[in-house]
């Protein structure tokens, strides 16, 4: 994850906004013959923000616009693509039909906000989308009847960074935003792919989905288990975004995996895992380990440590079984979490090569 700058951050704009601002300018140009540059457009939450356009084309029964997506200060695979927006004219009452274009993906698997088959543009960007169409067509008379087809050029590549491929949409990248608004490391974006991830796994019947803090971590799952890749929600330091999703939409099983102090941080109750928002307490690790049993120079030994794996790195040598302890409080974090939601719940801690070292099963 991206290091935050200090200072005050510059919010941005989301896909949804710019694809939304796009659509308008284009229609504008499509009735009028002229392109609207700065074109404005007004966000769900009433805010009124301008975009320039960075491409302009028309020709017989359409129109084109793009904006380059600004994200602000926010580390947004994104920032700096184009969204560009063709608005072609429909028959008469065919109302409006979105389509995916380069770069946009398609959804094919059941439980996102929009059907399969349908372009990967979420219902408030659609809604936007709509409302300026239909904004316009009154104030020119006409029955609004286009055909919304939506370009991010590059985005099939770009879509390979995200998790867009395990969530089932094919071809590209999603048009997004809820409020239009990018909030720099809000990390809205990475929770709502969690939380689809597990809407897509509930739909789809699955019995078993994974939350992993990294790679080594979810490579060590795939040797234990042979799951599809919807049943990976990469869960990386959102423990709590994961969990508390789960207690409202279960799914029957649960294996959370990751590295040793990642997991030493939900052992002790926090949530977001990330080392700028959480610390291991290295007193209270050394504690766990006076709990097991070990000798006062070890529990001191701990205690001074640098790190969390240099406190696992002593443990070991010496017979101590912290790992499986850390397992046993990380489930216990995540039990409570759940508040007695039907999820059974399997923690798998690993160490820097991958291998399991601690383990616990509710």
């Amino acid at each position: 994850m991206a290091r935050k700058p200090d200072g005050p951050l510059r919010r941005g704009w989301t896909t949804g906004a710019c694809a939304a601002a796009a659509t308008k300018a284009a229609y504008t140009a499509l009735l009028t013959g002229t392109f609207p540059d700065p074109v404005s457009i007004r966000l769900p939450k009433g805010e009124a923000p301008a975009f320039a356009l960075a491409v302009e084309a028309r020709g017989e029964g359409w129109a084109r616009a793009g904006i380059v997506k600004d994200a602000g200060d926010d580390p947004d695979v994104t920032h700096g693509a184009t969204v560009i927006a063709t608005v072609r004219r429909g028959a008469s009452g065919s109302g409006i039909v979105f389509r995916a274009g380069e770069g946009v993906g398609t959804v094919t698997l059941p439980g996102l906000p929009v059907p399969p088959g349908e372009p990967a543009i979420n219902p408030v960007p659609r809604r936007m989308m709509t409302e300026a169409i239909a904004e316009l067509a009154a104030a020119h008379g006409v029955l609004g009847d286009v055909e919304i087809e939506i370009a991010i050029p590059g985005g099939e590549a770009l879509a390979a960074k995200t998790w867009n491929p395990r969530l089932g949409i094919l071809g590209g990248l999603s048009i997004l935003g809820t409020t239009g608004v990018v909030v720099p490391f809000s990390c809205a974006a990475w929770i709502h792919s969690i939380h689809r991830g597990i809407d897509v796994a509930r739909a789809t019947g699955l019995r078993r989905v994974v939350g992993c803090t990294g790679s080594t971590s979810e490579d060590a799952v795939r040797r234990r288990y042979d799951l599809p890749e919807t049943a990976y929600l990469d869960m990386g330091d959102f423990a709590g975004g994961l969990l508390k999703y789960l207690r409202a939409h279960p799914v029957p099983h649960l294996t959370l995996a990751g590295g040793f102090a990642k997991f030493a941080k939900l052992a002790e109750g926090h949530l977001d895992l990330h080392s700028g928002r959480s610390q291991v307490g290295m007193d209270w690790l050394a504690g766990q380990l006076g709990a097991l049993g070990a000798d006062d120079g070890l529990v001191a030994a701990a205690r001074d440590a640098n790190t969390a794996a240099e406190v696992l790195g002593l443990a070991t040598g010496a017979g101590v079984p912290v790992a499986s302890r850390i397992a046993e409080l990380a489930l216990a974090t995540a039990l409570e979490v759940l508040r007695g939601a039907p999820v059974a719940v399997e923690v798998l801690v690993v160490d820097r090569v991958g291998a399991v070292v601690g383990q616990a099963n509710g």
